[in-house]
């Protein structure tokens, strides 16, 4: 063994015990790792209380405020719906009220002519509505109907093809038994100058058109029946 070796075995002895205790003094002021322990039960007791309102609002579907806030107009939205729509039932008011039972799809056929009527519901004291005369390969006639009210009282206007608007006044309402007419009549001699719609038991209208054609009185009737405006069946009423 060489000198120089000699004096470096001394030189690790007199290191080794002061490496060997560089990690037990870090080791000693290393901060200990927090003890867990269990939280008071009062905080334990406050946070069930907190909490059970809100399992109570689930399990009852009842809404926290947040939501119950978010709700709001939406819940007020329903309201004013039903309300619309209880108004929807209410009965018809003013002077158009007696024909109102007009609403709806009207049909009717005689040797191949067929012959709709179809009204709008009474709504903003109007009722418009339109009426086509066909047979199968072509349209015989159509017009654009209204009944509105006016200074002097209730008014028929049609608008045919080819034609100035005409305008019959009610001239008189009759009821027989369950059946009830309204008669509507204008001046001059151009027929029609009368136009009667009778309102028949089990949904049946007849709607007649009067007045003279050269020269001599003529008269045409127009049986219909209420039908669903989508299937076209018969409704009694």
């Amino acid at each position: 063994m060489t000198l120089d070796s000699i004096f470096l075995a001394a030189r690790a002895a007199r290191l080794l015990p002061v490496a060997l205790f560089v990690p037990l003094v870090a080791f000693a002021q290393a901060p200990a790792a927090p003890e867990a322990r269990p939280a008071p039960a009062a905080e334990v007791k406050d946070a069930a209380k907190e909490a059970a309102p809100a399992a109570q609002d689930a399990a009852s579907g009842a809404a926290t405020p947040a939501a119950r806030d978010a709700a709001a107009p939406a819940k007020e939205a329903t309201k004013a719906a039903s309300k619309d729509a209880a108004g929807e039932q209410l009965p018809p008011t003013g002077p158009l009220a007696p024909l109102a039972w007009l609403s709806g799809c009207w049909r009717g056929e005689v040797n191949k002519r067929e012959f709709r009527e179809f009204w709008q519901p009474l709504r903003g004291n109007l009722m418009v509505g339109v009426s086509r005369n066909a047979l199968p390969e072509r349209t015989i006639s159509f017009e654009y109907l209204r009944l509105e009210p006016r200074a002097d009282g209730v008014y028929y206007v049609t608008t045919s093809m080819g034609k100035t608007e005409a305008a019959f006044k009610l001239a008189s309402t009759k009821r027989d038994g369950n059946d009830e007419t309204f008669t509507f009549q204008r001046g001059g001699t151009e027929f029609p100058t009368a136009l009667a719609y009778r309102r028949g038991a089990g949904g049946w209208l007849y709607v007649e058109v009067a007045g003279q054609a050269q020269g001599k009185d003529h008269k045409v009737t127009y049986p219909f029946r209420r039908v669903d405006c989508e299937s076209g069946e018969f409704i009694r009423k």
